[in-house]
């Protein structure tokens, strides 16, 4: 008889074999109701080949791309997979591993390792989040190189090179969006004898980059996210570091060349992001964190919220074949940093009892300004071995609404105002959710107000476990 650990791992690896099938369905079962204003196509992309050439990759950051769309119109639903097409899959069909990713890393000369120091990465598998920018749609990773994509079609377009010389070698997949000037803001880390963070924006309809702002670092952190409020620009700096050289040279992996060093605390780094001046560089507590909810300024303070873990383990939990396992994944604090701007001082606050990753929010209504509700992914008890339940944090009163069916696991929450949005809540919430013990998964669609469920769509096929998506319709 199995145990309930191994009951309870066989329903978690559902999510973390690989789906290799592309498929095109033009009406999807649905029970429920969509709301007549819904309309749009919920484009995901998730890491659906984990394993090459027999092997499993070494980490789920480094799965290879598949696009999965859910279009929504007139009441229906339909739903397309494609594999976005670029040299880390077509590399990956012969058997080989073609790229440097996160933690894979294929056999390379010491010259060619030292050269990756001062040239930008030539990882193309885009598979973390995607944006439209003017009327392009973008795949992309934490490689400066971003993958061009039809929305329709699933078909990709090519490599969304840049027009500069800005530089860089890792960046974030998660760029902040100034609506009034129409251009996205994000930064990148260049390795080299002077390090630095570079911070950007990227006006619509354009591929050269403006330069924000320019920090040296001698030791440079690692940061998947970063927070942006009305004013200013905020890297939150964890204690996880590398020595460039060391990157150039060591032999391991890009993420195994960082180190914890929890004595050197989380640093803030305010940069001014419209003169490009830095504001201060802020020190508090050690902890890290993938994701960033919202920032915004209040009087003299600076208020950061973001979803924060002790420390960097979170990292070599992600693994393949430890995904694979029955190690449970820890669970993440709602975390609010207040920074003072004249004194100095950090605190931390924690918003909600609960547990929540993959944050979102209205971002139409509320970015970048003091908002109410945060949506999320977590972990429903101390039991639970993934993210098994929705949740809907009120950050004002720590009260949360949540979304919980016995095996199942939702991925990120993707908020949709609804067309006469009169409240920050009014709209829908979008989840793809995997049914683990039928080996299917569905698109969920919760009313965001009372977060009780509207309807479901039923896929025509397992989705493994992704990272980000975005809704792509009429009320964007």
């Amino acid at each position: 008889m199995a145990t309930q650990t191994e009951t309870r791992a066989g329903a978690r690896r559902a999510g973390f074999e690989s789906q290799e099938e592309e498929v095109r369905r033009e009406r999807l079962p649905l029970r429920g109701e969509l709301p007549d204003w819904l309309a749009g196509t919920l484009v995901r992309v998730t890491p659906a080949q984990l394993d090459v050439g027999g092997s499993p990759l070494r980490h789920w950051f480094d799965g290879l791309a598949m696009l999965n769309a859910f279009d929504i119109s007139g009441g229906r639903v339909s739903y397309a997979s494609r594999f976005l097409d670029t040299e880390a899959r077509r590399a990956a069909r012969e058997g080989e591993i073609g790229f440097t990713g996160f933690a894979q890393d294929p056999c390379r000369s010491l010259f060619k390792r030292a050269m990756a120091v001062v040239a930008p990465s030539r990882n193309d598998n885009a598979n973390v989040n995607l944006t439209r920018l003017g009327e392009r749609y973008l795949a992309m990773t934490e490689a400066p190189l971003p993958v061009e994509f039809d929305p329709e079609t699933l078909e990709t377009l090519g490599l969304g090179e840049w027009r500069d010389r800005l530089g860089g070698h890792v960046t974030t997949a998660h760029p902040h969006f100034d609506r009034d000037r129409d251009e996205a803001v994000n930064y990148v880390t260049h390795f080299g004898p002077r390090s630095s963070y570079r911070v950007y924006a990227l006006p619509a309809g354009s591929r050269r980059r403006r330069r924000i702002a320019k920090v040296d670092v001698d030791e440079p952190g690692y940061m998947h996210s970063f927070g942006m409020s009305e004013r200013y620009l905020i890297l939150a700096v964890y204690p996880l570091v590398v020595n460039p050289l060391r990157l150039a040279l060591s032999g391991k992996p890009f993420i195994h060349n960082y180190r914890w060093e929890p004595e050197r605390g989380t640093r803030f780094i305010v940069i001014d992001r419209h003169s490009g001046d830095l504001r201060g560089i802020y020190e508090g507590p050690p902890f890290f964190c993938f994701h960033h909810v919202n920032a915004y300024e209040a009087g003299g303070e600076l208020v950061v919220d973001l979803c924060a873990y002790d420390d960097a383990s979170i990292i070599n939990l992600l693994e393949v074949e430890r995904l694979r396992g029955d190690e449970r994944i820890p669970p993440t604090r709602l975390q609010r940093c207040r920074i003072d701007l004249a004194g100095g001082a950090v605190e931390y606050e924690q918003l909600s009892d609960g547990s929540i990753e993959l944050p979102r929010i209205n971002y139409r209504a509320a970015n970048a300004r003091e908002y109410r509700y945060a949506y999320g992914a977590g972990l429903r008890s101390e039991e639970s071995d993934w993210s098994d339940q929705l949740a809907k944090v009120d950050v004002e009163s720590g009260e949360a609404g949540v979304w919980h069916e016995p095996g199942c696991y939702p991925g990120e929450p993707v908020f949709v105002a609804a067309r006469d949005a009169r409240d920050e809540d009014h709209g829908v919430v979008m989840s793809v959710v995997l049914e683990a013990a039928a080996g299917r998964s569905f698109l969920l669609v919760l009313d965001a107000a009372s977060f009780e469920e509207l309807a479901r769509a039923e896929a025509p096929q397992r989705i493994p476990f992704g990272f980000h998506g975005q809704f792509f319709g009429g009320t964007r």
